[in-house]
């Protein structure tokens, strides 16, 4: 699989769903793939911490927009990473396969306290991710001039975006009335 397929898809799905990103935190042990996708958009700041809970609690409350996280998540890591994040933010973080509905289902209820929309999406290797926004809408809100006018993309584009979200029916049915959408 191509390496810059995850990064590409772990950074922008998020940043071209944001209305207007400034601040973004890369939770993560290894953000550098991350931090090279911010730089192909202008006026936003990355800030990296490890990923670890005693990282996320010295988070500022409602400091950033937008969260790309890296991390094994619990109750406490959720919490942390919603209280980071501005009213209107939203996060993407790595979770275990859609395969895993009881440990998803877990996963989705607790953000499900604190975003109003909670959906996989498919990185494109083969894994998916779950997006987590307070306010906007990765299918509806996506910023298209935003989304295809990025230089140096190799795999990201407008279509990719929408493509990422379609799920086949038998995880819809799975996971019904636990994706929030």
């Amino acid at each position: 699989m191509k390496k810059f397929i995850y990064p590409e898809m772990m950074v922008h799905v998020p940043l071209c769903t944001n209305k207007d990103p400034k601040d973004v935190l890369l939770v993560s042990n290894d953000a550098s793939s991350f931090e090279a996708e911010i730089q192909k958009h202008s006026g936003i700041e990355s800030k990296s911490v490890d990923a670890t809970l005693d990282a996320l609690r010295d988070g500022a409350d409602k400091s950033v927009d937008v969260m790309i996280c890296e991390i094994e998540s619990d109750a406490a890591v959720l919490a942390h990473c919603a209280r980071i994040l501005k009213e209107d933010g939203l996060m993407v973080i790595t979770h275990p396969s859609l395969d895993d509905k009881e440990q998803n289902t877990t996963m989705m209820q607790i953000l499900g306290n604190y975003f109003k929309i909670i959906m996989p999406y498919n990185l494109g290797d083969g894994s998916t991710a779950l997006l987590a926004s307070k306010e906007y809408h990765p299918t509806a809100d996506i910023i298209l001039q935003r989304s295809d006018m990025l230089d140096g993309l190799e795999y990201y584009n407008c279509d990719i975006h929408l493509a990422a979200f379609a799920m086949p029916n038998y995880i819809r049915k799975e996971y019904l009335g636990i994706i929030k959408n």
